[in-house]
């Protein structure tokens, strides 16, 4: 296990070097991974037109996919899949409950329904409208969710937290499907998004979301001391000077922009932001100063892998990848909460 310690005034100590070792490798396997995502497609395009496409662009077809096609929609699992994972991360060690990611508690949820409510009303399918959209949806959830938890017994803890998350996505998936059923325009203009898709996705969609992931992402780095101390429980934090109402606000408005730019991008994906802080911890415990860079850089990986297997498993068609992941982190997330109960 990497240990992530204080640097020391003489230079930094190992198992920080260690740990800076695994970040620098988890990002050769994502570029890796960002290469062979490339060449996957309806066509396999060999490795050597990719490089070519950028050095000497000709606008022949397969230049043009690459350009045009496949490499933005890889970008975009990227920065989708590190949001999900560092807001996971996030929310986790904050309110120390092991089981808490945007979709569990109803913020991924709270972010379509406001996305769909607008196509139904206002017919606007436009990714800017719809990211601020998805962010009011996303902030509206969270804020209702911790509410309802701090209404039971003992607070807003983590079973409370769950507990109320888990009603609300389910009261907020009814309403999206009343408006579904009710028209049928808005379900065939999204039903494909709604699973969670990276298909069709162009590289202006990718920039204009992206200040906002980077906003939410820095953020989130920078509150990696705070989110540590937290963790510990809110009293050590408040006996250690931390401004605790602060950290939950600046959190929160982080993990809003990071869930709501996912939603905008890519539909409701779940299950990555549960996941991937969990396995980061299999290599660093409890330092939220590497927890968090390890959960976004694992998490673009993650999102990126159940992408390229969800074009390859049925080819030439493809699942979304929404389903891929629940695929892979509803078995895990059974045995997590097992194990949580059990403790």
């Amino acid at each position: 296990m990497i240990k992530a310690t204080t640097v020391s005034p003489r230079g930094w100590k190992k198992p920080q070097i260690s740990a800076l070792f695994g970040l620098g490798l988890g990002l050769c396997i994502l570029l890796i991974c960002l290469v062979y995502s490339v060449t996957l497609g309806a066509a396999a395009i060999p490795l050597g037109k990719i490089f070519t496409s950028f050095v000497a662009f000709d606008g022949s077809y397969d230049h043009l996919v690459i350009q045009t096609v496949r490499l933005p929609r890889s970008l975009v699992a990227i920065l989708v899949g590190s949001a999900l994972a560092v807001s996971g991360a996030l929310m986790q060690g904050l309110t120390r409950n092991p089981l808490a990611d945007p979709g569990i508690l109803g913020i991924e949820s709270g972010a379509a329904l406001a996305v769909v409510a607008t196509i139904f009303v206002f017919g606007s399918s436009d990714l800017s409208v719809l990211t601020i959209v998805a962010f009011l949806g996303a902030g509206a959830t969270a804020m209702l969710v911790y509410f309802l938890g701090s209404l039971g017994r003992g607070g807003a803890t983590p079973l409370n937290l769950t507990v109320a998350g888990a009603a609300l996505t389910a009261l907020i998936s009814s309403l999206t499907t009343a408006i579904l059923i009710v028209s049928q325009r808005t379900l065939e203009e999204i039903r494909f998004w709604l699973a969670g898709s990276l298909a069709g996705r162009n590289i202006n969609i990718f920039f204009q979301a992206l200040p906002f992931v980077v906003i939410g992402l820095i953020v989130a780095f920078a509150l990696g001391r705070q989110i540590t101390t937290m963790s510990l429980g809110e009293d050590v934090a408040k006996g250690l000077g931390q401004q605790t109402t602060w950290i939950k606000i600046i959190t929160a408005i982080s993990v809003v922009l990071l869930a709501g730019s996912s939603v905008s991008l890519a539909g409701p994906i779940g299950f990555i932001g549960l996941v991937v802080p969990h396995i980061v911890r299999f290599f660093i415990k409890a330092d939220y100063r590497w927890i968090l860079p390890y959960s976004a850089v694992v998490g673009a990986i993650l999102l990126l892998v159940a992408d390229i297997t969800a074009r390859v498993l049925l080819k030439p068609q493809e699942l979304p990848v929404g389903v891929m992941t629940a695929i892979l982190g509803a078995p895990f997330f059974v045995y997590l909460a097992k194990s949580k109960v059990k403790k």
